[in-house]
């Protein structure tokens, strides 16, 4: 072989392919399992991972804002808990529907403006 990439390797030296080893003959097949089902199934999970996340994290940021918002706290903290807690609930709907790595983004986004309103505390 010469190691180019266009190189191929001489028509007598190519492996027949013995009975059956190519694979269903039928790609309709419901006894195949592809990889296109566990891809499917990873974006379920995703889904549902970028939906519930968002959802726990819009609930802890609400009610962090209104416990705040009773206290002596300066006005901004619940405000930065609120503001949180509405992008991580944005997250949760754009995960919803598929759309994981914004979802993924505004929930690290949500995160850091309530801890960013913690730290005014």
């Amino acid at each position: 072989m010469s190691g180019r990439a266009d190189s191929d390797t001489p028509p007598d030296t190519h492996a027949e392919d013995p009975e059956g080893l190519e694979g269903p003959e039928d790609p309709e097949d419901p006894e195949d399992t592809g990889e296109a089902d566990d891809a499917e199934g990873d974006a379920r999970r995703a889904r549902w991972a970028a939906t519930g996340a968002g959802a726990v994290l819009a609930l802890a940021g609400a009610a962090a804002a209104l416990l705040r918002l009773t206290g002596p706290a300066p006005v901004l903290v619940p405000a930065a808990y609120a503001c949180g807690a509405a992008a991580c609930a944005l997250a949760a709907l754009l995960g919803s529907r598929g759309r994981t790595r914004r979802a993924l983004w505004l929930l690290v986004a949500g995160l850091m403006v309530m801890a960013l309103g913690d730290q005014f505390d």
